[in-house]
């Protein structure tokens, strides 16, 4: 056993914390489903906002990052565009207080105020629902196959297999210890629902905060300037790329060399201007149907949704690369120290669990792993409650049995979050590396997502046809693409191929998208009236807001377009100083982190002025109309809202 009693005893109490907590609040959160799902819309915005960091916090994607950090240095702050890490820029500027204003349980319930209840609402309400299946599976499986490859590290499967009366092959042990700690995320997520999460998930990322300190302050005093810079390749330090990467490994780790040639990163400059590309797109269309929308539906008001999203990335950079560069720092001045073997070969995601295992004493090792393992269930349980909340508000409740009681719903949602766990995990069982899942889900399933969900904020004559048939093209094209097209690009690496693809996936969902929308009527003229009226977007809506203004002669539209978009470019160059600084901080570049927190400086002043004194007005304010249907919406709205904070 490599774990000393002491850091078990950490973990242990860790981990029978998080069962009490989801016991706990089994009664309060099985009230009705909008506790179990969303708290009963009584959270605070922070507290929210450090649970969503929490559940960004996860081991799967901090061993990338930690790889990433190791691999490319400062270049590395770019490459989580994939993800893209700017979204919650988009959702902090506008999209958050949109999103949260229709006031809904689920992402498909919201499809319903912008498409209606006819068929082509119904058609865009089911696709939405099977996207975010298809989503929460992927990132389940992903999180399972990051926790097994973890702690397969710190309890060698030899050390344990003499007590267990049955044998496994090496390629499964990671999967097996995935299972053991899925099981325990599982309980407790399914007793306590959003409220279990939300309070658990403040507990550990205080956890984590201390870890990432410790780890940091570690990496500091062990590692100096002068040695890092001669284990290190001209260039690593430097944020900047020209066209191609240029960082040579050779006669440092030869090693490494093959992994950034295996990554396909080399042409690193065509490589993020893609990134950039759909990193746009996506952020614009707004978060996907998961734990992210889940957290902002379930904020008290518009206004403290767009908080709680700008406060995720606040809470989450510094603390999440103090951790990811003191940990790459480590393991790349003793690489030699490191056990990186798994499965019979060499596997540079082990980087972060043999990392702590070197370098971590008794006791802060012990913290280490507590606070990633509730990082992993962080994440974990906010996806897992996202599914049921679609499949049994979205397809049970509504279609199946709407006379349902509470009490049937919320055993619903158990049997569910159980299923939707076993599948995922039975997906985990054929998934070889966390970077091949990371990149379909980020550039292949999301890219077919894009275009029907840019268009539905934006233009109005998109209809639930076209939305449906986009979605559907998108999702078939992502699952399809990279074996189809993968001997167009044989040079290209397997695992960042559907990054290259994104265009043609972009091209085949929108023709399908646009054109079934303009060969179908367009949508119930009331609903989009309702829609405009209440989410009062930006964009191309020109024949609906002359309804509108026919009927409202004092309504006014939304012409913060421009002041958005700046507000969005200064948010992106805050977030990246966020990522950039600690890095700096622990490789000792003093006149970097200088420039770094000068520039930070400046946007949050900006920001401030921006964006930040703006938001009162934008986030609560609903057009005063003398007309009946524009009194009815402003009442709608004002009540709502009173009613929860009343709650």
């Amino acid at each position: 056993m490599q774990l000393h009693p002491i850091d078990l005893c950490i973990i242990g109490l860790y981990l029978l914390s998080t069962v009490i907590v989801g016991l706990a609040l089994k009664r309060r959160a099985g009230k009705n489903l909008k506790s179990y799902f969303q708290g009963g819309k009584r959270l605070p915005w922070y507290m929210l906002g450090l649970s969503n960091a929490s559940g960004m916090f996860d081991i799967s994607g901090t061993m990338w990052l930690v790889t990433l950090c190791f691999v490319y240095g400062l270049k590395s702050i770019w490459i989580p565009w994939l993800w893209p890490v700017f979204n919650q820029v988009f959702l902090a500027v506008f999209l958050s207080v949109w999103l949260r204003r229709s006031n809904v349980l689920t992402g498909a319930e919201w499809i319903r105020t912008r498409f209606g209840d006819g068929p082509g609402g119904r058609l865009a309400h089911i696709v939405v629902v099977v996207f975010a299946l298809i989503s929460v599976l992927g990132f389940l499986s992903y999180g399972f196959v990051g926790v097994g490859k973890f702690m397969e590290i710190f309890i060698p499967w030899e050390t344990i297999a003499p007590y267990l009366p049955f044998t496994v092959a090496a390629q499964y042990v990671p999967h097996l210890y995935g299972i053991f700690f899925t099981l325990i995320a599982t309980f407790y997520v399914v007793m306590g629902g959003m409220l279990s999460i939300v309070w658990t998930d403040v507990i550990q990322f205080s956890i984590m905060t201390a870890s990432a300190i410790a780890i940091g302050a570690i990496a500091m005093a062990n590692v100096s300037h002068a040695d890092l810079q001669a284990a290190t390749p001209a260039g690593w330090s430097n944020p900047f790329f020209g066209w191609t990467l240029d960082l040579d490994w050779q006669g440092l780790i030869a090693e490494v060399n093959s992994k950034i040639v295996a990554d396909g990163y080399s042409l690193f400059s065509i490589v993020f201007m893609m990134m950039l590309f759909k990193g746009i797109l996506i952020s614009a269309a707004g978060p996907a149907p998961n734990y992210d929308m889940q957290k902002i539906l379930a904020t008290r008001s518009p206004r403290e949704g767009a908080l709680m999203s700008a406060f995720v990335s606040v809470a989450l950079m510094p603390i999440r690369y103090f951790m990811i560069a003191g940990f790459a720092v480590l393991a790349i001045v003793y690489y030699q120290k490191l056990d990186l073997m798994s499965g019979g070969r060499l596997d540079f995601e082990n980087i972060l669990p043999s990392a702590i295992l070197q370098f971590a004493p008794t006791g802060i090792l012990g913290l280490l792993l507590a606070g990633l393992l509730a990082a992993f269930i962080s994440t974990f349980a906010s996806t897992v409650n996202a599914a049921p909340a679609y499949l049994v508000n979205d397809i049970y409740k509504r279609y199946i049995n709407p006379e349902a009681s509470d009490k049937r719903l919320i055993y619903a949602s158990y049997l569910v979050s159980f299923m939707v766990v076993l599948v995922s995990t039975s997906i985990g069982f054929f998934v070889e590396s966390i970077n091949s899942v990371l990149l379909w889900l980020v550039s292949g399933l999301w890219g077919g997502y894009v275009v029907s969900n840019v268009l539905k904020w934006y233009w109005w004559r998109l209809n639930g046809f076209g939305f449906f048939w986009g979605m559907a093209a998108g999702i078939i094209g992502a699952l399809s693409f990279p074996a189809l097209f993968a001997g167009l690009l044989p040079n290209v690496a397997a695992d960042i191929l559907p990054l290259y693809l994104f265009p043609l996936l972009l091209l085949f969902s929108g023709t399908v998208c646009i054109v079934t929308s303009l060969s179908t009527e367009p949508d119930d003229e009331e609903v989009l009236k309702h829609f405009y009226r209440t989410v009062r977007p930006w964009g191309f809506w020109q024949p609906i807001h002359r309804k509108v203004l026919a009927e409202q002669p004092d309504f006014q539209a939304n012409t913060h377009f421009r002041r958005d978009m700046v507000n969005v470019l200064v948010g992106v160059i805050a977030q990246t100083t966020l990522v950039a600084l600690p890095i700096f901080i622990i490789v000792r570049e003093s006149h970097s982190v200088i420039a770094t927190a000068s520039i930070l400086v400046a946007c949050a002043v900006f920001l401030k002025k921006s964006w930040y004194d703006n938001l009162e007005n934008e986030a609560t304010e609903t057009p005063v109309s003398s007309s009946a249907t524009g009194r009815q919406d402003e009442m709608y709205y004002f009540e709502q809202n009173a009613k929860e904070t009343a709650k």
